[in-house]
């Protein structure tokens, strides 16, 4: 396992990802996952490789702007399936963008009542 749980860039994504109505983390073909409900929003490196790296559902608006960062790549098998991830370290990086790349994954698989649950709550970022 490249990023285990204790991994520095798992518990950075993990503070950003639990805070979504009904988050789980489940730990999947030797990754780190953040599921709204049953769907994924954000895993924690790409196959297959070793540098850190957080993949999310884009905005499908967004993606070819995304793609045309240094730091945004295709990942293999869920790159097939429309994901993108964003090349970041635990302790720099852009943490920024990273926050609302996983808000809008999370707006992209989330059910109408976590959606409901997210825009009521005023803890976790607003759609911008």
């Amino acid at each position: 396992m490249r990023f285990p749980p204790d991994h520095p860039l798992v518990e950075r994504t993990r503070a950003l990802c639990m805070r979504y109505p009904e988050a789980a983390e489940v730990l999947a073909h030797g990754r780190c996952t953040f599921r709204a409900g049953k769907r994924q929003f954000a895993i924690v490196g790409a196959a297959h490789d070793d540098r850190g790296a957080v993949e999310f559902l884009p905005d499908p608006e967004e993606r070819d702007a995304l793609l045309q960062r240094d730091d945004v790549f295709v990942p293999p098998y869920e790159g097939a399936y429309g994901w993108l991830a964003i090349r970041v370290e635990a302790a720099s990086g852009s943490w920024d963008l990273v926050e609302e790349l996983i808000d809008a994954s999370y707006r992209r698989v989330a059910l109408v009542r976590q959606l409901h649950a997210l825009d009521a709550d005023p803890v976790v970022p607003a759609q911008k």
